[in-house]
């Protein structure tokens, strides 16, 4: 099977290697430092002490890559739109699309019915950019579970997790959902289909949107921002916004706030993505998990003060670094 990795970087570079393990033709987009590796070396995956190092095909420009069976977008969410114009060169007449961005996705309404069928959020598809290339008839959603970051360049160190979660937008079941999970569970990954995979989204968003700016503010790793109670407080407030919008969308979470709170704190001493990217240098993630949440809120007329002021925070952040070309870490005095 044709496989392209569009963002094979922390989370897409271990799909990369886990598929082309199992002997998959896997093709990995990648830039930088990062791809040199990939190329001269392959990409290696440190997972449960041990090395897994996969020769892939890898490259900067999607179009080398030609038509593919399965395309895996795995960059972040704020990618999208750049990249999406050059994701034709990758369709064949039956490719399947996953969508493994995290936060709300640009196809979010697209066969969710109700009143806001069809409803473009600006903050996450801005202009329409990303449904005007890419078909969503096309489209699995994903959510993808495991941690893991870039510790060198072509290397990247496993944290957790193996479950992925696949699911039609519609809910329904069909030939090419029941190949894809087939495909990851070969691959070695705790797969599950999903027959409404936004309330899913959600479910790992709650956490997403709360944890990821929160840290980028304060540098702390998710242990210590549940533990410090005034950012567990906050934590909570937090999340008490975004159930109430995603309860007006027809979404009921399984588990009280409390219950949350306390999964993220047993993850241990681990940086979120978003406090990685600050450390790095890199843009933020903000709308997809932050922005696009406060933008529900304000179409469903649900008030998001705690989300506001949060938002306001980690812009105006994300706008120094920018500003400044820096990045931002702690590091021991003396």
């Amino acid at each position: 099977m044709r496989i392209c990795v569009v963002g094979a970087g922390a989370i897409g570079g271990l799909i990369a290697v886990k598929l082309a393990e199992i002997g998959e033709e896997v093709t990995a987009i990648a830039r930088g430092a990062h791809l040199a590796a990939a190329r001269e070396q392959g990409l290696k995956l440190l997972m449960d002490g041990v090395e897994h190092l996969a020769r892939v095909r890898a490259t900067d420009r999607i179009a080398e890559a030609g038509p593919q069976d399965v395309v895996i977008l795995a960059l972040k969410a704020h990618q999208l739109s750049t990249v999406a114009p050059e994701l034709r060169a990758l369709l064949g007449p039956d490719t399947t699309v996953v969508t493994a961005q995290n936060g709300i996705p640009w196809w979010y309404f697209i066969d969710h019915g109700g009143p806001y069928q069809g409803k473009r959020l600006e903050s996450v598809d801005p202009g329409g950019v990303i449904a005007e290339h890419l078909d969503a008839r096309r489209v699995v959603g994903s959510i993808i579970y495991p941690a893991s970051e870039i510790v060198a360049p072509g290397v990247i160190q496993h944290i957790e997790g193996n479950r992925i979660s696949l699911g039609e937008l519609d809910g329904r079941e069909t030939e090419r959902l029941r190949k894809l999970l087939e495909l990851f569970r070969r691959a070695g990954f705790k797969t599950r289909a999903s027959s409404d995979i936004r309330a899913e989204i959600w479910l790992k968003l709650w956490g997403n949107l709360t944890f990821n700016p929160v840290s980028a503010l304060t540098h702390a790793t998710l242990v210590d921002l549940c533990r410090f109670p005034p950012t567990r407080a906050l934590a909570a407030s937090m999340m008490g916004e975004a159930q109430h919008i995603a309860e007006k969308l027809g979404v009921s979470l399984p588990l009280s706030i409390e219950k949350r709170i306390a999964g993220a704190e047993s993850v241990g001493a681990h940086k979120t993505s978003m406090l990685q990217d600050v450390e790095s240098g890199r843009p933020l993630e903000i709308e997809a998990l932050l922005g696009s949440v406060i933008e529900l809120g304000a179409l469903t007329g649900t008030p998001t003060p705690h989300l506001d002021a949060v938002y306001a925070c980690v812009s105006l952040l994300a706008k120094t670094l920018i500003d400044g070309r820096g990045r931002l870490r702690v590091l021991p005095a003396g």
